[in-house]
């Protein structure tokens, strides 16, 4: 079975519309080609184009879109549903049949903005610990990847009335680590890495947030861990707010990802690899998946 994107060779006329575009297209395969544009009518390059069997609801081919706007793939004969995403704009979904040696005409896409989603209420909000999760994935030394979380943590977010100008700040029980292996737990919260006995919270306190578009921030702050401070910047998806929950609270809820690096916070580990004990490799991704509670605006913050 061929797959992928393929070269292309395009003409244009005067309009500058496709007038034609051939592939080579494998045995028994046909040919699919989208030309996705901004809402400007320009060529959007890097928009993700997924496009999945709708037999079996499998990923046929997915990749992105090349600097002309152009996204090209040979397929089996079947049924697709074609997916094309781009940051800040709202996606298009195609569905399209395949048949064997027939390449389709280029079809074109315009990607329209975003619904921009309504901030959270100015004010003071609480993490749900029920609802959020925080997560870490790390690389074992010469192994599979580590999945672990923080079971204990509080947090709150001050909503102002400028978003640039609200504050985050999380504490998390640096003891409450697990990762479903209590041999690793223990380790982890040993002197030879989080120490927590001399260091028992790892806090995050915001400085800043800065609007990428759409629904994407970058949320600046500093960590603190293991007795060291460092600045960092959390890729963070607003995911909305809604009504709803126990006694119809105001929710809203977001997706922050971080990729830290553990030398940085003076977690080097020497002595545990010269004890012939593996732990995590240098990098951990740190993922916060917060759900918070409205509580008004002159709702006491939670004791640190």
């Amino acid at each position: 079975m061929a797959l992928g994107l393929l070269r292309r060779r395009r003409s244009r006329g005067a309009s500058g519309a496709v007038s034609s575009i051939s592939v080579p297209l494998p045995p028994g395969a046909g040919a699919c080609g989208f030309e996705v544009l901004d809402p400007m009518g320009q060529p959007m390059g890097g928009a993700e184009v997924t496009v999945t069997a709708l037999d079996s609801h499998r990923i046929a081919t997915r990749g992105t879109t090349d600097p002309h706007g152009y996204f090209i793939a040979t397929l089996p004969p079947g049924s697709y549903s074609v997916m094309i995403v781009a940051e800040g704009l709202s996606p298009a979904r195609e569905n399209l049949d395949i048949a064997a040696g027939v390449a389709r005409p280029t079809a074109q896409v315009v990607l329209q903005p975003a619904r921009q989603l309504e901030l959270p209420t100015a004010g003071t909000w609480l993490f749900d610990p029920p609802h959020t999760a925080i997560r870490f994935i790390a690389k074992h030394v010469g192994m599979a990847h580590v999945h672990g979380r923080f079971t204990r943590f509080q947090g709150n977010l001050r909503i102002a009335p400028d978003m640039a100008d609200s504050q985050v700040a999380v504490r998390i029980d640096a003891s409450s680590v697990t990762t479903g292996n209590n041999t690793r737990d223990n380790h982890l919260r040993s002197a030879d890495f989080l120490d927590v006995e001399r260091y028992p919270y790892i806090d995050f306190t915001s400085s800043r947030f800065a609007h990428l578009g759409g629904s994407k921030w970058t949320l600046h702050g500093t960590l603190t861990m293991h007795g060291t401070s460092r600045s960092v910047s959390l890729d963070t998806t607003y995911l909305g707010s809604i009504n709803g929950g126990y006694e119809q609270e105001l929710r809203c809820a977001a997706l922050a990802k971080a990729e830290l690096h553990r030398e940085d916070f003076t977690l080097n580990w020497r002595s545990m690899l010269a004890r012939g004990i593996a732990v995590v490799g240098p990098t951990v991704q740190l993922e916060l998946d917060v759900q918070a509670m409205y509580r008004t605006h002159d709702t006491p913050t939670p004791p640190q």
